[in-house]
């Protein structure tokens, strides 16, 4: 099969177009043609290299993808071939306590597609078939390539974790990420107040398109500052992180009493300071949070269906120019999600 594949860790230059073979369906596995494949920043790190990750060689990066089921493994019955589907991207053993209780994220042998397993830069790929769910028909490949990780993990951060109500005031940080314009959708569905931060004006605006109801670019405000003035001093119930480094302590002041705090990267850096104080005196409340679980999944691609959420795609590449997908998202030009088309 025709891939983008790695030999070793680093630039976008290790990012190799070639001929590696096929994979087949196990038992219990599917094999998906696939069609498409959404860019998330973890493909950069996992690229890059992760100081505990250590992956056989070649890999393949690419976590959210979109194709037809080419094939079955023996004991597959609810997947039939010919059908378009999504692939859940966070795979795990299936029988542990986290597992059998739905909450297959906090499995110990946790993994993602793309990550710790081969991904989707390539033609085809075997999937577990509890991975596999039917592609909303309202969406096309591209399209339907473009939600799962990054709506599975703002939807498990903000409703699983932080249990986001009516009236809540969210700060969305980087809000033009493709988590980012997931989260602004998921608040807006459950009725929050939305304050989107992005870099740049062009950001911002299409953030007020998605439904935010504030807007900050904080390459000229500072957004503390604007929370403060935005609430009246109160300070903002939930805020949606994965900058990390740079915005850490901003982000913990911009909290309310009994505010929450949810992070699921740290794009800047991983140092961040915390000053206890404010989360002690203020009841701060904070989350880690790694993806969602399969049952999650499901419930997104509903909200597909019945046209709740929108995929939002900033450009669709061919797969043989995955190195300038690569540096379109290292430079952050992007507003919403790139995607490669196999």
């Amino acid at each position: 099969m025709k891939s983008v594949f790695i030999n070793q860790h680093g630039d976008e230059s290790v990012l190799q177009f070639g001929v590696l073979p096929d994979p087949v369906a196990g038992p219990g596995q599917v094999l998906i043609e696939i069609k498409a494949c959404a860019l998330n920043h973890l493909d950069l790190w996992v690229r890059k290299g992760l100081p505990a990750l250590k992956l056989p060689m070649p890999h393949i990066l690419g976590s959210d993808i979109s194709g037809v089921v080419a094939q079955i493994g023996a004991g597959v019955s609810h997947v039939q071939v010919g059908q378009e589907v999504i692939i859940s991207p966070g795979v795990s053993c299936g029988y542990c306590e986290h597992c059998l209780s739905g909450s297959d994220n906090n499995c110990r042998e946790y993994g993602v597609l793309g990550e710790h397993v081969r991904g989707g830069y390539a033609q085809f790929i075997s999937a577990p078939a509890q991975n596999i769910v039917l592609k909303p028909q309202n969406l096309n490949f591209i399209e339907a390539a473009s939600f799962p990780l990054t709506f599975l993990t703002a939807w498990h951060m903000l409703v699983a974790n932080c249990q986001v109500r009516p009236g809540d005031w969210v700060l969305i940080l980087a809000a033009g990420s493709g988590v980012g314009v997931a989260a602004i959708q998921i608040a807006k569905l459950h009725n929050a107040t939305v304050i989107a931060a992005a870099s740049s004006e062009t950001k911002v605006e299409k953030a007020k398109q998605l439904g935010a109801d504030f807007l900050i670019n904080y390459e000229k405000q500072n957004f503390r500052e604007e929370v403060r003035r935005l609430t009246d001093k109160r300070g903002v119930d939930i805020v949606f992180e994965h900058v990390g480094e740079k915005t850490w302590d901003d982000s913990i002041k911009s909290l309310a009493n009994g505010g929450k705090i949810v992070t699921c990267g740290a794009t800047t850096g991983y140092r961040a300071v915390t000053d206890l104080r404010h989360v002690f005196f203020k009841n701060l409340k904070i989350f880690g949070n790694i993806m969602g679980s399969k049952s999650e999944m499901l419930r997104i691609a509903d909200f597909f269906k019945i046209g709740k959420f929108r995929p939002v795609i900033d450009r669709v590449l061919p797969l043989t120019e995955a190195r300038e997908s690569h540096r379109i998202l290292a430079n952050r030009e992007q507003f919403g999600k790139v995607v490669l088309e196999i």
